[in-house]
């Protein structure tokens, strides 16, 4: 079609502004409708008649929980028309680094992959590279751990990054990450791990809290998080179950915060409770498994 038959379409205009081209549809009564008109929803955006309607049909609960998230008083809320930008960017990132694994003579699995004994030269034979707490979530074991946590990234980074903001979803992710890694220190001092499994266990973990924060029905996420959690434990299944409980653990504590430091005066505390959260678990990664290592 020429760009004059595009024009003389109606259904490429906005139907609340007919002189407003568009081609992003409403996904509940699919009318054409502009970026000011869009209100983003957990799959794609609405439109205001059906927002309004949606909102009609809310418990007294989600009405409380909107009114204390909405855009006049939250820090976390729903933009419209936001996209997932440091998703995206995350995907890219791992997806970088999971082409130059490929690549023979690197050894980027080995240059980025955490074990406990890297931050521990005083008692073991390795130099201190405290880096790979965080470069594990970079590299994986093969193309279905890559591909799995990667999807699970996108699917959870569509509806989590706008509901937070980006900066917040970023330091969810790194955190998160950072809690697995702690804990299969922790747990298995030993035990050398890859993968981003941690930090998706976490952003699953913060969309639950969060969500049953603002009354969703979030059983889909709890069953889908259950599921993960129990084949961690199944033999045959050669993950580091350690990593998935504590990005899960992690991932809740920080949901709970962004619940309760919603509001812009409350910002600074958000920001020191996350400060708090990373320093508790530096100072555990920091005397908890050498002593186990020197217990063995």
């Amino acid at each position: 079609m020429t760009d004059t038959g595009f024009a003389a379409n109606r259904d490429n205009f906005c139907y609340r502004h007919p002189d407003r081209q568009s081609f992003v549809l409403c996904q509940r009564c699919m009318r054409t409708i502009c970026p000011q008109c869009q209100t983003q929803a957990a799959v794609g955006v609405i439109c205001p008649e059906c927002l309004a309607e949606q909102r009609k049909a809310e418990s007294s609960a989600q009405k409380r929980a909107r009114r204390s998230w909405g855009r006049g008083g939250g820090v976390v809320a729903v933009r419209a028309g936001a996209k997932p930008v440091a998703t995206y960017a995350i995907l890219a990132l791992t997806a970088f680094v999971g082409l130059l694994q490929l690549i023979p003579g690197l050894h980027i699995t080995d240059t980025f992959l955490f074990a406990a004994p890297y931050l521990y030269p005083q008692i073991s034979p390795y130099p201190f590279e405290p880096w790979r707490l965080l470069t594990a979530a970079l590299v994986h074991g093969g193309f279905w751990h890559f591909g799995l946590n990667m999807l699970a990234l996108w699917m959870i980074g569509q509806s989590l990054e706008p509901l937070i903001g980006r900066w917040r979803f970023i330091a969810l992710y790194a955190i998160s990450a950072l809690g697995g890694s702690v804990a299969v220190a922790v747990i298995a001092p030993t035990t050398a791990t890859v993968g981003a499994s941690g930090a998706v266990f976490g952003l699953m973990a913060a969309l639950l809290v969060i969500g049953r924060h603002l009354g969703a029905n979030v059983t889909g996420i709890l069953v889908i998080l259950g599921i993960n959690l129990v084949l961690g434990f199944v033999p045959g299944f050669n993950v580091a179950w350690q990593a998935h409980v504590g990005g899960a653990i992690i991932g809740a504590l920080i949901g709970f915060v962004f619940t309760r430091t919603r509001r812009p005066d409350q910002r600074v505390w958000q920001i020191v409770l996350l400060a708090a959260i990373v320093v508790a678990l530096l100072v555990i990664v920091a005397f908890v498994p050498p002593a186990i290592l020197l217990a063995r």
